[in-house]
């Protein structure tokens, strides 16, 4: 899905390496179908970046309208908490989808949300592929 991180336009996937953009796409979209399954509202903007064995995918408005609310009337925290549950809840589903689309094994995965601005991350570590 075409967006912005930051107000700074872009296609749903940037890559480090020519050749990648299609894999950042898709990488980008599943993060997005992932989280649209997980809270019925995926985030509005997304953009993976890929390079040798790191990928980071950004996401840009994520929270629900009840997490905004939340977060107005000063439940950060609340947000932040909930926000972990749904990423700890979700890993293994993120992780079977980056593996399955890079051919490659996942070895570690970071996840984390702000609420101002509302960005989320979404960070793969990569085995080293056979040739590296």
């Amino acid at each position: 899905m075409p967006g912005t991180i930051d107000g700074q336009p872009g296609q749903p996937g940037q890559a480090a390496h020519p050749g990648h953009g299609v894999l950042a796409a898709a990488i980008s979209n599943g993060i997005v179908g992932l989280l649209h399954s997980y809270t019925g509202r995926g985030p509005v903007r997304a953009r993976t970046t890929i390079d040798d064995n790191l990928i980071v995918c950004v996401l840009g408005a994520t929270l629900t309208k009840a997490e905004q609310a939340l977060v107005e009337n000063g439940k950060d925290k609340v947000v932040l908490r909930g926000r972990r549950a749904i990423q700890d809840t979700l890993a293994d589903d993120a992780i079977s989808m980056v593996e399955q689309l890079t051919d490659r094994d996942v070895v570690a995965f970071m996840s984390n949300n702000h609420i101002d601005p509302d960005l989320a991350v979404e960070i793969f570590v990569l085995a080293p592929a056979a040739t590296d």
